[in-house]
């Protein structure tokens, strides 16, 4: 690889663990954005949220993701929200290729436990469908690549991978 990989979509839609097992594909390292943001701030995500809320978060994402971006090419796992941020998009698309995992929303939203999500205080699912409604074409703008994660994580990696392949990007 001579460019990063950044995956984008929403929560629930595969990120970390296509991420993970794509670098693994590729034999790349691997970057969870969440992780990252929570070792450099010596927080969870939640305790961010709750002590600078969602402004304050954005702020630690986009430092993350430059940090993230001057690393060695590698698979990047970002947030949900990441694209909220024209430079985000901007910094992604600058330093290598953005793949938006897809997936049935409503797939998603069985997935995704509340219990750790902090942006998804009280209804899981309208917060959900609005939070979608408000992504999707941002999700659209930074794309290279949109790429349907119905599969199971292991077959959906090993396609992604192959289509990577073929694009000569791995």
């Amino acid at each position: 690889m001579n460019k990063h990989i950044f995956l984008i979509g929403m929560m629930g839609c595969g990120k970390s663990t296509i991420g993970r097992r794509l670098s693994a594909l590729l034999n790349a390292a691997f970057i969870d954005l969440d992780d990252a943001i929570a070792v450099h701030e010596g927080r969870t995500i939640p305790e961010i949220f709750a002590a600078s809320g969602d402004a304050g978060f954005r702020v630690c994402e986009t430092a993350a993701l430059r940090r993230a971006c001057e690393a060695p090419p590698c698979v990047v796992a970002t947030g949900g929200g990441i694209v909220t941020r024209e430079e985000n998009i901007a910094l992604m698309r600058a330093h290598g290729l953005v793949v938006w995992l897809n997936r049935p929303l409503e797939d998603m939203i069985a997935d995704v436990r509340q219990d750790t999500r902090p942006n998804l205080a009280g209804d899981k699912e309208e917060r959900m469908r609005t939070l979608f409604a408000a992504r999707e074409a941002l999700y659209r703008k930074a794309a290279h690549l949109e790429f349907d994660n119905r599969l199971p994580a292991p077959k959906s990696a090993a396609r992604l991978a192959q289509q990577l392949q073929e694009m000569e990007w791995s």
